[in-house]
């Protein structure tokens, strides 16, 4: 792909990740939820950590909520540069096409979350039992402590085990549980495109 196009399909993403992110953190109150089918619901939560909301603070209780926050978006901004590099020097090596393509899918993914740790402290105010204010006059928190906004929810499957299954038999069950964004999905997709295409993306060199 050219750059133009790589330059594109980065925007594109950004583009429709914020704008969706957006019109939840504006439309809906913190945990509000909408169904649009019985498998696929509109479900507004917050992700203030990593995968699966994990936090470093959770980790270890010598890392403070605040200071784990800060950490973890600094390491995300080190991250994203990181896979800019790589995404450049792929362009201009005019290696794998494949590979192009993922890196730019986990670029813009990356650094549409980025967007959310760093700037959505301080240009919205709270969600708690409200929608919130898009440039609020007062931020619900500091620049670098924003959090990720997560609405796709997919709860294809749920209900309970049968009795007789060992261990967990009669616990209730659902599968997919994690809330997730665009950003999460081109991250995803990209990650995919390499897992499935490693061997076209990352040839062994020959020994003849």
């Amino acid at each position: 792909m050219s750059k133009k196009q790589i330059l594109l399909l980065i925007a594109g993403i950004l583009f429709i990740d914020q704008v969706s992110k957006i019109y939840i953190k504006t439309h809906f109150e913190l945990g509000q939820e909408l169904k649009i089918f019985e498998w696929f619901r509109i479900y507004f939560i917050e992700n203030e950590g990593m995968a699966w909301g994990a936090k470093l603070s959770d980790i270890s209780s010598f890392i403070s909520d605040s200071s784990a926050k800060l950490f973890l978006t600094i390491f995300r901004i080190f991250a994203v540069c990181g896979i800019g590099y790589w995404l450049y020097q792929s362009l201009h090596k005019n290696t794998s096409k494949i590979l192009t393509i993922a890196l730019a899918l986990v670029f813009s993914g990356a650094l549409g979350n980025i967007i959310d740790s760093i700037f959505y402290g301080i240009i919205f105010d709270s969600s708690m039992g409200q929608t919130a204010t898009l440039f609020a006059s007062e931020g619900y928190g500091n620049i670098f402590h924003g959090k990720v906004v997560d609405m796709l929810y997919f709860p294809l499957l749920k209900g309970y085990f049968p009795e007789w299954f060992p261990f967990i038999g009669g616990n209730y069950f659902s599968f997919f549980d994690p809330v997730f964004n665009i950003a999460d999905m081109a991250i995803s997709t990209g990650v995919g495109l390499l897992l499935v295409f490693n061997k076209k993306v990352f040839p062994k060199p020959s020994t003849t």
